[in-house]
């Protein structure tokens, strides 16, 4: 019996966003070279929130962001992100739970 593989994007379709214009819930630290764990980030995030810029830099459309939590772990304890709760209402809404 063959297994049928779906790609992550194919998933990610699944969920749905309401964004709260303006006021995203995760901002990027100003910076003029990331940090180790910053730049991970645009690799390792599931939702592929964070990008490179053509500075160098990194920043972050938290529009598809999934909330899952990695970016918080790994870059607010040293300040390279402000992550809070979206508002209540905004934010990630899993179609499957």
């Amino acid at each position: 019996m063959a297994q049928e593989f779906q790609r992550v994007e194919e998933k990610l379709y699944q969920n749905r966003y309401v964004v709260d214009s303006g006021k995203p819930h995760i901002t990027v630290a100003e910076h003029k070279t990331p940090s180790a764990n910053l730049l991970a980030m645009t690799r390792i995030c599931p939702a592929g929130c964070y990008s490179e810029n053509e500075l160098g830099q990194v920043e972050i459309a938290a529009d598809g962001c999934m909330e899952c939590g990695t970016c918080r772990v790994l870059c607010e304890p040293s300040g390279d992100i402000v992550w809070n709760y979206p508002r209540g209402g905004y934010g990630v809404l899993f179609k499957f739970g």
